[in-house]
């Protein structure tokens, strides 16, 4: 077996951390991180001397303040949710629904700001979510914009189910990719809970370029799409402006 570099070790233990283990022992982050507890007590150390990670009073370990503030420069993160924010918030205030912000990281969609409706709808979301990209009216806004050879390799890989309306046929993914494209918006009705249809719409950076999508949770039965998509476009192209994305102007017809 070859041996793992130290890099590798490190960033081992920072995986070691996520959702459902926010907070760890030093034996918990050994075991989840593959090392031997002295290695880990001697990567610990360093990282907490540094600042990525701080020890309670308790003994137990959390991701630390240093982390986050070297997060916080990622520009398809907290500096996009900046950006964002004021048009997320009047998005909200217009529907007093559940709103969300997410970029693509590979087969998945990542959360990087929800504002929580009044609505009893079921959201399996808070910031730092993942789903896969054709379970999320984000996802397919994400995926439909990608290139054609990053669409094709998703659709014929493996397709998640979870629930019995989640699109799992390549048929008909490719098929729900190609009316994204053509209505510029993804309507996902119960492909991650069946109470819950979501309505999605890109966002561009300044070269035009999709960088990220926004949209509006809202409980499947009753669900108004023909009221909610121009909302969610216009919080859309307000962040896309705000991004420095100008629309092209349609040319004269000639005559």
């Amino acid at each position: 077996m070859t041996a793992r570099s130290a890099p590798d070790r490190l960033l081992s233990v920072l995986s070691a951390f996520d959702h459902e283990h926010s907070a760890l022992s030093l034996t918990d982050i050994s075991r989840r991180a593959g090392l031997s507890l002295t290695t880990a007590h001697r990567l610990v150390g360093a990282l907490t001397e540094w600042g990525a990670l701080e020890r309670d009073e308790s003994g137990v370990y959390h991701v630390g303040l240093r982390l986050w503030e070297v997060a916080a420069l990622a520009p398809r993160g907290l500096a996009l949710r900046q950006v964002a924010l004021p048009y997320l918030e009047d998005l909200y205030e217009a529907t007093h629904e559940n709103v969300q912000l997410a970029v693509r990281d590979g087969a998945e969609v990542v959360y990087i700001e929800w504002l929580s409706g009044r609505s009893a709808v079921g959201v399996h979301i808070r910031v730092g979510a993942r789903w896969p990209l054709h379970a999320t009216g984000v996802g397919l806004v994400l995926l439909a914009h990608s290139d054609p050879e990053s669409q094709e390799e998703y659709c014929s890989g493996p397709l998640a189910s979870f629930t019995p309306y989640t699109v799992t046929d390549p048929v008909r993914l490719r098929r729900v990719l190609a009316e994204v494209r053509r209505t510029g918006v993804a309507v996902s009705s119960r492909q991650v809970t069946e109470d819950a249809l979501s309505v999605a719409a890109p966002v561009r950076g300044a070269g035009g370029a999709v960088v990220a999508a926004v949209s509006i949770v809202v409980p499947q039965v009753d669900a108004q799409v023909p009221a909610l998509i121009p909302a969610v476009r216009l919080a859309a192209r307000g962040i896309s402006r705000a991004l420095g994305w100008q629309p092209v102007a349609p040319r004269d017809t000639p005559r």
